[in-house]
């Protein structure tokens, strides 16, 4: 699911429709909150973790500020072991598959500045130093969220070099990125399958075969 932007009412519809057993896990990327606030995050959270699901995530570009973002993530975790917040960092998901990420915004700029108080935005040599840590780890499926999507040569499309170039670099099986757009596609990029992912008002939650990256079907939200 990408952009939930505190609707809560619609993302426990989606959440219904999804199944619940141990091959299954739930991913978000984009905005969370609606304002940034805990009390947003707090909402989303938790209808998160009473949905019974594994459940990954990052934040987007507007869950700013950061602290609110990690003090309210921290606080589910505690409550509702089967959700993880993978911004800037990894976790374990059903069938050991790796999943990483880094939310907010990347920019290419080298000399850009860093911001998770009004924004979150990253200079993109953060977000390589944040995921530097995968190029020591066991060979193992990978399934990579970002909040930015990765510059596509050759389609004359915007997107972030940084973000094409760690896709390249570790070669997860599948990234899941927000949507330009209200459609949900699936292209390659090098080894890796990128589904570009609708706004949940838009397209509800959306399943994704990660092995193959093929689209499997689209919930309403409505």
């Amino acid at each position: 699911m990408a952009n939930v932007r505190g609707d809560v009412e619609r993302l426990t519809e989606a959440l219904r429709e999804l199944p619940v057993d141990d091959a299954a896990a739930a991913v978000l990327v984009g905005d969370i909150s609606s304002d940034g606030s805990a009390d947003s995050f707090r909402e989303v959270l938790r209808a998160l973790g009473e949905a019974g699901l594994r459940v990954f995530w990052v934040p987007g570009p507007n869950d700013a500020p950061v602290t609110n973002y990690l003090r309210e993530s921290y606080n589910v975790e505690v409550v509702f072991p089967k959700l993880r917040s993978v911004h800037g960092t990894f976790a374990f998901g059903p069938g050991y598959v790796l999943v990483a990420g880094i939310g907010g915004e990347i920019v290419d700029d080298p000399d850009a500045a860093r911001e998770e108080i009004e924004r979150l935005r990253y200079p993109g040599w953060e977000a390589e130093l944040r995921l530097k840590p995968l190029a020591e780890l066991d060979e193992h499926p990978r399934l990579f969220l970002f909040s930015t999507r990765p510059r596509h040569k050759g389609q004359g499309e915007q997107g972030s070099q940084t973000v094409a170039e760690l896709i390249n670099t570790y070669r997860p099986r599948t990234v899941i990125v927000p949507a330009d757009g209200s459609e949900t596609r699936s292209e390659v990029l090098g080894r890796s399958h990128v589904v570009e992912v609708a706004d949940l008002a838009a397209a509800g939650a959306v399943t994704v075969d990660i092995r193959s990256g093929e689209v499997v079907s689209a919930v309403s939200a409505s």
